[in-house]
């Protein structure tokens, strides 16, 4: 067997530390945010570093694509409603700073429940045990009677909720209502259900000639949306599959009809997942525009990332008064 000796160190090759090129600065550490500060100053004391420079710069996208009057698209799954922040989002809209919603099938469901009863978000396994999980008459009944009128009517699903909420009775808490307010607003609020993974179609009522039918409606719609992206952002809120898959094939058609869109995305999300880096940050990122995944918990990273943009924008419109 061969034997080996220690190597000797004493001809290893050296230089100094202050010809070699460094990741951390001292310059990037995080500051001191003082008290009674605003958010940019909350901001400019993250560390500019990884995630704290990637919130930051997601922030200036939002900012640069609204002075610019450039869409900001926030497509989402059914958890940020569940726990409450609808009312930022809604607010977004109403100053202009979100200029469309996508959602999943799940988001337009627990939307209609917080503006019929104020609750939503059942006890899945204990009523999976005796067959009740989603069997709640109302949502049922009312929201499959919606999609069947908004098909006759030829209009999206998302469309045909928002009205059923906004203009419906005992809908006390429509002002919880996402798709409500984008109905009154006229801003585009579209719906992309996959049949069969939303509690309304377990009963009686749903029809998959109009749920698809005005699903389909809502990806043409949104289709649109994308194609004229070009220097706004696409924020992805919590959907790990279905508005990631959405979303690439109607950039897939956005490009395919000609249209140029190089855009900012970013998914926000409190787990990192496959499709949503994939579709939303890397692949359409790839022949230019960037792609930000955020990581953390949807209740505080949201109200972060609109508080400062509010700031951001409000501070434009004082200085340019």
């Amino acid at each position: 067997m061969k034997t080996y000796k220690p190597l000797s160190l004493k001809l290893i090759r050296r230089y100094s530390l202050k010809d070699r090129k460094s990741k951390v600065e001292a310059s990037k550490a995080a500051g001191t945010f003082p008290e009674g500060g605003t958010f940019k100053e909350f901001m400019d004391s993250l560390p500019d570093i990884l995630a704290g420079r990637d919130f930051r710069e997601v922030i200036d996208a939002i900012v640069r694509a609204r002075l610019n009057d450039r869409p900001v698209v926030l497509a989402m799954g059914a958890h940020p409603v569940k726990v409450g922040i609808s009312p930022l989002i809604i607010d977004l809209m109403q100053k202009g700073i979100i200029t469309a919603i996508a959602a999943n099938g799940a988001t337009v469901i627990h939307d209609f429940e917080l503006s019929y009863t104020g609750e939503t978000s059942e006890d899945v396994a204990s009523e999976l045990e005796d067959g009740t999980f989603g069997m709640a008459k109302e949502t049922a009944v009312m929201i499959n009677r919606a999609i069947k009128s908004g098909a006759e009517k030829d209009i999206g699903l998302g469309s045909a909720i928002g009205r059923l909420i906004l203009k419906g009775r005992g809908f006390h808490n429509r002002r919880m209502s996402i798709f409500s307010e984008a109905y009154r607003l006229s801003i585009p609020a579209t719906v992309h259900v996959a049949i069969g993974t939303d509690i309304i179609h377990m009963h009686p009522e749903a029809s998959g000639e109009a749920i698809g039918k005005t699903s389909l409606l809502d990806f043409r719609t949104l289709t649109s949306v994308i194609s004229d992206l070009e220097g706004g952002v696409f924020i992805n809120l919590g959907s790990a599959v279905v508005m990631p898959e959405v979303f690439l094939k109607a950039l897939t058609v956005a490009r395919n009809l000609g249209h140029r869109v190089k855009d900012t995305t970013v998914t926000m999300d409190f787990n990192r997942h496959y499709r949503p880096m994939e579709n939303v940050v890397r692949r359409p990122a790839a022949s230019g525009g960037r792609g930000y995944y955020i990581t953390g918990h949807h209740e505080i990273m949201f109200p972060l990332l609109a508080g400062a943009v509010k700031e951001a924008l409000s501070k434009h419109k004082q200085l340019n008064n």
